[in-house]
């Protein structure tokens, strides 16, 4: 468990982790070199500091204490949804045992577990953007105005709830299952204690997802793999319904959510221009969402209770 923001720099789990802050500055500034013109913005000192990105770095540090104190004593851990999987597994099938070598069990657990982990990434997200209790804490990370690596940190609680959840039961699942499969065989590739192809995907410039650095890979590239510039369209006001994937676009592609970078000129980061002012602060960020929905609920029971009265009425004038 981290117990300060500053692991989050030297903690290969995540996504600040400064090999991956390197990376990211070392293909920035080659992408740069070649968009000479966007450089202006992209190191611009008004972008960096800028109310949204400053509101970034605070909420980053006040965020990690919540998880730490609330948010990680209330999700169950993927060690007990593991052992849970493996019991149901032998209460139902009985004892069963593959002949698989030791590297042929590493390399599909290694690309199992990522490949899960990611199709249940997409469509947590896709629900937090379609359910509209969801999509009212969701619109907090979507509030920033600008972007920056710590954007990724701009997460309400509610929502690090649900992706711990998400983590535990789809990591604790396949981990179960191969478990039942190949006993105590079970092991990972991994680059400092991290799953390798996410190691990867990440040393590859995951970080550029929320910059102002307009990285887009080959068309058939972005069929499968998500882009920087992939994500940044997923933030602008216009496509919020595009671009769910976490690594891979395939998920879009295949549940017609994608849009490639070709298709989009033009971004516009944040919510609506009368939604952004709550939001603009701390205790806007973690307890609007709440008073959003209490309003939204106070609404719908006077709508109702109007309905009811109209309608009753109404049936007074038919049945006289």
């Amino acid at each position: 468990m981290d117990f300060s923001a500053f692991e989050y720099f030297i903690d290969a789990n995540k996504r600040l982790y400064f090999i991956y802050i390197l990376s990211s500055m070392l293909i920035a500034m080659g992408y740069l070199m070649l968009n000479k013109k966007e450089a202006r913005v992209v190191l611009s000192s008004k972008l960096w500091l800028h109310e949204s990105a400053k509101l970034d770095y605070i909420y980053f540090i006040v965020n990690v204490y919540i998880k730490i104190f609330l948010i990680f004593p209330l999700v169950i851990g993927a060690k007990e949804v593991t052992m849970w999987v493996y019991k149901i597994c032998i209460q139902n099938f009985g004892y069963v045992s593959f002949d698989w070598s030791y590297e042929a069990v590493l390399v599909c657990y290694t690309l199992a577990l990522f490949i899960v982990s990611d199709f249940s990434r997409y469509w947590v997200h896709r629900w937090l953007h379609t359910i509209p209790i969801l999509w009212e804490f969701h619109k907090v990370h979507h509030s920033a105005k600008v972007l920056t690596p710590f954007t990724f940190y701009r997460v309400h609680p509610v929502e690090n709830l649900l992706f711990g959840l998400r983590y535990a039961l789809s990591i604790g699942a396949v981990t179960g299952l191969f478990f039942y499969w190949f006993g105590a065989r079970l092991d990972i590739y991994t680059v400092f204690g991290v799953n390798i192809v996410v190691f990867v995907f990440n040393l590859l410039g995951s970080n550029l997802r929320h910059t102002h650095v307009k990285l887009k890979y080959f068309k058939a590239v972005e069929k499968w793999l998500v882009s920087p510039y992939m994500h940044q369209i997923h933030h602008s006001k216009k496509h919020f319904d595009k671009n769910y994937g976490g690594y891979l676009s395939l998920w879009d592609r295949v549940f017609g959510s994608v849009k490639y970078s070709q298709e989009v000129k033009y971004l516009k980061f944040g919510l609506r221009k009368e939604q952004m002012a709550s939001y603009s602060t701390l205790q806007g960020l973690l307890f609007f969402p709440f008073a959003n929905l209490l309003k939204k609920r106070r609404i719908s029971e006077k709508f109702k209770s109007f309905s009811r009265i109209f309608v009753s009425d109404k049936c007074d004038s038919c049945a006289r």
